[in-house]
């Protein structure tokens, strides 16, 4: 029976396919990812529901992984999140429990890194996976150096985490590292043992640079445009206007005319406050939806001013318009 560690897969699943085939691996051989096998690759589940699925397998929990289950969301994971739809709920379940590392006769396997001298069940699981405050602990411990220039045991480690170019990073031969970049258009890499023969596939493209182009509207769409204070909606659609994406250009400057418009309504929201509470009596306006604001026009107290200060939000100002039965703007889709 094989030990077979694969690198940092990153959704790639048409290359793990090619892989796992290349390396001809059997029923009996064990398989160990070294964590990341979602984020920035066309079909991250698939990635997941292949370690899943297959017996003799185990998955290490990754940094990427970590960001998942700790609901951490930059822009990979929120791709993700879109691209395994239904299924993602119950992909963040199962990697709750992966494990920080894996050790056998034949080897050590962490995602990112570890401490030399310190046993795998006694490292802190931020640097094992790799984590901002591991990377940074991990510098203070080692300043100046890599922490497996210091890594002495007879036992080899293997690990991903940073790509190290198109071939794995291999030290003394007892030190390998198997992130080349399959994401980023480099190749996905195994390391079979006892034999130490490595195996690898070449990426069919830039996988990164495709998805985050190819989601970013999709991403922007479920933003919480109507819960952004009217500052943040602002400052959200000079941010992401940059994109290169014609696309989501064309819909931000949807998002900035319904605003804008929606804005607009506000003398107009005075007004109808105005006009419903001179039709009702104290009784009346008290269990009216809008009773806040109709009291408010009571001696005058309701103008665009207090308005502007009580409506911070487009959700805000769109309850007040259909409890007034006024029109407005809705956002674009």
């Amino acid at each position: 029976m094989r030990t077979v560690i694969i690198g940092d897969i990153h959704g790639c699943f048409d290359e793990l396919g090619e892989l796992v085939a290349k390396v001809e691996l059997g029923v009996d051989d064990l398989l160990v990812g070294v964590g990341d096998l979602v984020d920035r690759g066309p079909q991250p589940l698939e990635v997941v529901d292949f370690f899943r699925g297959r017996p003799n397998s185990v998955a290490l929990m990754g940094n990427h992984e970590r960001k998942h289950v700790r609901g951490i969301f930059s822009y990979a994971q929120e791709i993700t999140r879109l691209q395994a739809g239904a299924g993602y709920d119950e992909m963040v379940a199962w990697m709750t429990g992966l494990p920080y590392f894996f050790e056998n006769e034949h080897v050590r396997v962490v995602h990112a890194a570890m401490v030399p001298g310190i046993p795998l069940g006694e490292q802190r699981e931020e640097i094992l996976c790799g984590s901002t405050r591991g990377e940074r602990e991990l510098r203070d411990h080692f300043p100046g150096s890599y922490w497996h220039e210091h890594y002495t045991d007879s036992k080899p480690v293997v690990f991903g985490h940073h790509v190290t170019g198109d071939a794995p990073l291999v030290r003394d031969g007892r030190v390998v590292s198997l992130d080349t970049g399959a994401c980023h258009g480099g190749y996905l890499t195994a390391l079979s043992l006892p034999d130490f023969t490595f195996h690898a596939v070449r990426a069919h493209t830039d996988h990164w640079s495709h998805v985050k182009g190819h989601w970013q509207l999709p991403v922007l769409r479920t933003k919480p445009w109507t819960d952004y204070s009217w500052q943040e909606l602002d400052e959200a659609i000079t941010r992401y206007s940059r994109t290169p994406d014609p696309a989501a250009r064309v819909w931000l400057t949807s998002i900035e005319h319904w605003a804008a418009d929606l804005r607009s309504c506000m003398p107009a929201l005075v007004e109808s406050a105005y006009a419903t509470a001179a039709e009702l009596d104290p009784a009346h306006i008290r269990h009216h939806p809008a009773a806040m604001f109709l009291f408010q026009t009571r001696g005058g107290k309701l103008d665009l001013a207090s308005l502007g200060r009580q409506c911070t939000t487009p959700r805000r100002t769109i309850a007040l318009a259909a409890a007034l039965r006024l029109d407005v703007p809705a956002m674009p889709h």
